[in-house]
């Protein structure tokens, strides 16, 4: 559980400088709190009909007769979190009251029957949990908060936020339900008598409604739905798995709206059709069954097609497009994270972080890409909350991906500040470090008969058995892996993996940091010794002595990108072999998916190879993001192309890496402490000229911009959210000067980087040549 901690930075004296705040208010500069949370939902208030928003208060749906949804609170004690704005430079919060009611009248009164938490003298904003009366299932309540700043600045209420409770309040993730947006096509082509083709400018999970006139009654219409054009038609045979189907619907005299029946798909609505053993995600019944589709062709229709008559309802979880902005002076990198973007949206269609719609299965690899890019993109946090959670207990069959969800967990607490699932899963994720796997030689392996039933119990795993995968896929068209050593780079499996073990060392360091984080001393102890241990025997069992390059496994000498680029990531490199491993690393190019891109991003810009990351961003080649808009995807493909997965399908979210890269390492926005309590600004332009872009946390939006002349000057604009501090590191330029606010500025160096320490408010960093 989060508890409020006292503020002991040297600014103020506690609770007597309080009392001179209250006493000495401004007035003028009052702010209130904005963007309330309850258990990370900020739209408590919103009801939905039938997955559309609508105009019913959550106090209306005690007699409405329609099918309405809410996000509803299943916490016996929620967490309460706001933004907290201030006209000030350098603000900080001081002490904040909460006060939570029964009614809207009691709480217009400030009359708080069901918790006042009085004057708390704290910085939290994220994660106050309640602390009042026994909250009562299926019972609407209502809060308000106000907070007392550094400044002196009169406090004022934010404006009032309803919940509901759920019927059980059972501690559970709450989150939102899906939503429909209705969307008309972009372009209407008619391609002769009776054909019309509608293009709706990009792919989405949808639906399809039709106001058509009928003019005998045995017309009947075809409409084709799909995801390719060949030609000036829906391509009726596409490749691998991109979409396609066919509906033939009969018309009656008249005007008339008709709504397209979608058929299941027995591959991603069958139960436990796959080797995990768990069941895909279900779509809910006030939503009904979607298809992946970006064209409309209807054909033997001889009326006219008004730009209104053929409506697409998109299905997604809820998104705000203008909460996350990117543009550059790279016209290929902007069109790479619009792609990303609309992936991000698009492929939330379950409310779960699945796999598209080939299995639409909760798979790690494609959550901890997802869980990342989210982030990026759009300020919501219960998706990846409850995907998280969900994959605790139905984990996938690959080893390495069992690992991925210690990492997940770590992230979502370094982005919210709440500590609730660490706690809630503790036992499972220290489970799935895979210790149980450890042989005498300090490294786990799959293959040594260690995989008993009790630890597959263990990990929740419901499977026939675990399997390493390094990468995936890993086979395409005859001839690529003679060329590329396929996906994989031509991994050699043995007993004992190298990039299984990278993966379990991450487990181990983070595992560590998370038992820190829950007070668990003794085991923050334990796992960061067992790190130690398995880092000193990957380095002596698998590294080439000679180079100090990472082999793929005992019993083999071949070296892959994947041995490498994980080995890097994860923090296994030293000093003394780090260079050759970056020199291999780059040597190999983008020998990996577009799942491995992912981590083979961040090594190179954990290392400061801003130059070559950035080369691998922009690529136009066929092994990059450029390439899935040239072959007419407008999500993010499962491979870089089809030769490459010859069954692949045009709507896969691992591929949108650069959402969260370009956020997290090319802008270098990362939480310092949990919950951007400090953050960290560390761009790594290279060569890239102008950036600028704005990125939503829970504490509200960070924008920075950049202009940048390599090795000559640099200008960066950042916008810091009250009630947080930020390090900003930038390029250190010989014989420079810098400036901060336009005063002349001595920062901390450091490397190749200098430092500087801010407060919240605007300000302009120059470095300039002397």
């Amino acid at each position: 559980m989060n508890k409020p901690h006292i503020i002991d930075k040297g600014i103020i004296t506690r609770i007597a400088i309080i009392a001179v705040i209250i006493m000495t208010a401004n007035i003028s500069n009052a702010q209130k709190p904005i963007r309330l949370t309850t258990d990370l939902i900020e739209h408590t208030d919103i009801v939905y009909v039938d997955g559309y928003p609508s105009t019913m208060t959550l106090d209306e749906t005690k007699d409405a007769i329609e099918n309405w949804q809410t996000a509803l609170v299943r916490s016996e004690k929620p967490c309460f979190g706001w933004v907290m704005t201030s006209q000030e430079n350098n603000t900080m919060q001081m002490a904040y009251r909460v006060l939570v009611a029964s009614s809207m009248d009691l709480l217009n009164e400030d009359d708080a029957d069901m918790w006042d938490s009085g004057l708390i003298e704290s910085d939290n904003s994220s994660n106050v949990v309640y602390q009042g009366k026994p909250l009562r299932p299926s019972t609407i309540y209502y809060w308000k908060v106000k907070t007392w700043d550094n400044h002196g600045s009169e406090p004022i209420y934010s404006d009032a936020r309803a919940f509901m409770t759920a019927k059980v309040l059972d501690n559970g993730i709450s989150r939102y339900p899906l939503e429909k947006t209705d969307e008309y096509a972009k372009s209407i082509t008619v391609n002769g008598k009776g054909n019309t083709l509608l293009d709706f400018g990009n792919d989405a999970f949808a639906q399809l409604s039709l106001t058509l006139t009928g003019t005998n009654e045995n017309d009947t219409v075809d409409i084709h739905l799909g995801e390719v054009l060949k030609g000036t038609h829906v391509n009726r045979k596409p490749d691998g798995s991109q979409r396609y189907a066919l509906y033939r619907l009969p018309l009656t005299k008249g005007t008339k709206t008709y709504k397209i029946k979608l058929r299941k798909d027995r591959r991603n609505t069958a139960p436990k059709m796959n080797e995990s053993g768990v069941d895909p995600i279900f779509m809910p019944d006030y939503i009904g069954e979607v298809y992946p589709f970006r064209y409309c062709e209807i054909e033997n229709y001889s009326g006219n097609i008004g730009k209104t008559d053929i409506v697409r309802h998109s299905v997604h979880y809820p998104f705000n497009d203008n909460e996350a902005y990117f543009h550059s002076s790279d016209s290929v990198l902007n069109m790479i994270w619009e792609l990303c973007k609309h992936t991000v949206k698009a492929t939330s269609f379950c409310g779960t972080y699945v796999d598209g719609d080939r299995e639409r299965i909760p798979y790690e690899a494609d959550a901890i890409i997802n869980q990342l890019s989210h982030y990026a993109v759009d300020r919501e946090f219960s998706m990846a909350r409850h995907s998280i959670n969900h994959l605790v207990y139905n984990p996938t069959w690959p080893t390495e991906w069992i690992l991925q969800t210690v990492i997940m967990a770590w992230n979502e607490y370094m982005y919210t500040g709440d500590n609730r699932l660490l706690t809630a899963t503790y036992e499972d994720l220290k489970a799935k470090t895979l210790l149980a796997l450890r042989e005498e030689n300090g490294l786990i392996s799959t293959r040594t008969g260690k995989t008993t039933p009790d630890v597959y119990k263990s990990i929740h795993f419901k499977g026939a058995r675990l399997k390493d995968i390094v990468d995936w896929p890993q086979t395409g068209a005859e001839g690529i892996e003679k060329e590329n050593g396929g996906e994989a780079d031509g991994f050699v499996f043995t007993d004992y993996n190298t990039v299984v073990n990278a993966y379990h060392y991450k487990a181990l360091t983070l595992i560590a940091e998370i038992a820190k984080a829950l007070g668990k001393n003794d085991d923050a102890s334990l796992y960061t010794k067992e790190a130690e241990r398995v880092k000193k025997t990957i380095n002596a069992l698998l590294t080439e002595k000679k180079t100090g390059l990472y082999i793929d496994g005992i019993d083999t000498n071949h070296k892959s990108l994947h041995s490498n680029m994980f080995a890097l990531d994860f923090g296994l490199a030293t000093k003394k072999n780090k260079a050759n491993v970056i020199d291999f690393i780059k040597n190999r190019k983008m020998a990996c998916s577009v799942y491995g891109a992912q981590f083979l991003l961040d090594a190179l810009y954990d290392n400061e190879e801003a130059e070559y990351a950035l080369s691998l961003l922009n690529s136009t080649s066929m092994r990059s993001w450029y390439n899935m808009l040239r072959i007419g995807s407008t999500i993010t493909t499962e491979a870089w192309d089809n030769v490459f997965k010859l069954n692949q399908d045009w709507n896969h979210p691992w591929g949108a890496a650069p959402a969260n890269v370009i956020a997290r390492k090319l802008m270098g926005i990362e939480p310092l402490e949990p919950g951007f309590s400090s953050i960290r600004i560390k761009p790594q332009p290279a060569s890239l000229r102008h950036a600028s872009i704005t990125l939503p946390t829970i504490k509200g939006t960070i924008a920075v911009t950049f202009d940048n002349d390599p090795n000559n000057a640099f200008t960066m604009t950042t916008t810091i959210p009250a009630n947080t501090t930020a390090e900003i590191w930038l390029p250190k330029t010989k014989n420079s000067i810098v400036f901060l606010d336009n005063s002349q500025h001595s920062p901390t160096l450091s490397d190749n980087y200098i430092k500087i320490c801010i407060g919240s408010g605007k300000h302009t960093i120059e470095i300039r040549r002397k």
